[in-house]
């Protein structure tokens, strides 16, 4: 059995909530850039070129890419062979956050009560925490501060199994229509099919986590995505909303098995800081 200390991982935690509020994803970056060249709306271009500048000004001064630095969203996976010593997990990884977002002036977006005590709790925690127990003996850390522009015109509707990729494209568009430029468009949409009402929901975030473009490896699904990103594209929303070809820059679904009397669906609408990284520890 391999032991983990909690204060190596506090401060790696510490490290990430910097680096992903400061750096955005290669894969991201290319996918803006190829959408400059390839956007054919001169105000469209010119917000691509602001939102490359930004990534940039951002990395190289270790500012925040946005003011909204979300609320941190982990997606962990612990090997079945590794302990975590001198501390809890959950609560090492809220006070990795807390040192992180105190460290790098990352603004404290939590509140107490989602209804009577809206009193913010000034370090950003709790943190969302998704943990999996995998083969193995090492840790995986995947952060992802999720801003509330997007995560706000995201959607969950409890289709039936009569219902099919038609009106399954159509939530979808009509999601991203409604969401206009609320969401910081060039956005990625995540997209959850199958499993409950809970699952589906985090399918569609888990979505978000794919390399930017790379499809699902079901032929059918993959041709789902196209089809879906063709349609939003032809929205005419564009870049920051005001207008062009790049409304969204991918479409990814991930899928589960479900009940025989249900097709629950999720759309979850990432913007164009579009940030996560992740460790091994």
């Amino acid at each position: 059995m391999r032991e983990i200390i909690a204060s190596e991982i506090i401060d790696k935690v510490a490290i990430l909530c910097k680096k992903a509020n400061y750096e955005i994803p290669e894969d991201v970056k290319d996918a803006i850039k190829k959408a400059y060249k390839k956007e054919k709306s001169e105000l469209g271009k010119e917000v691509l070129s602001q939102i490359i500048k930004n990534y940039e000004i951002a990395e190289s001064n270790k500012v925040p890419i946005c003011q909204d630095t979300g609320v941190a969203v982990f997606f962990i996976k612990i090997g079945k062979n590794a302990k975590i010593v001198d501390g809890n997990l959950y609560d090492t990884i809220n006070e990795g956050v807390r040192k992180g977002y105190s460290e790098g002036y990352l603004r404290a977006s939590i509140v107490k009560d989602p209804l009577y005590n809206r009193e913010n709790t000034l370090d950003n925690t709790p943190a969302i925490i998704h943990l999996e127990i995998v083969e193995g003996e090492n840790l995986v850390i995947t952060f992802m501060p999720k801003g509330c522009g997007s995560e706000n015109m995201s959607k969950t509707i409890m289709l039936t199994p009569s219902d099919g990729e038609e009106e399954i494209e159509n939530f979808v568009v009509k999601t991203v229509e409604e969401a206009g430029a609320n969401a910081c468009p060039p956005v990625i949409v995540g997209v959850g099919i199958g499993g409950n009402l809970e699952s589906c929901t985090l399918l569609s975030k888990k979505a978000l986590l794919r390399e930017v473009g790379k499809q699902n490896p079901d032929l059918k699904y993959a041709q789902l995505e196209s089809r879906i990103l063709k349609k939003i594209n032809n929205l005419g929303i564009g870049p920051a909303g005001f207008g062009g070809v790049f409304t969204a820059l991918a479409v990814h679904i991930e899928t589960a098995p479900c009940h025989i009397a249900s097709l629950p669906l999720c759309v979850n609408i990432n913007c164009h800081a579009a940030r996560r990284a992740s460790l091994v520890i």
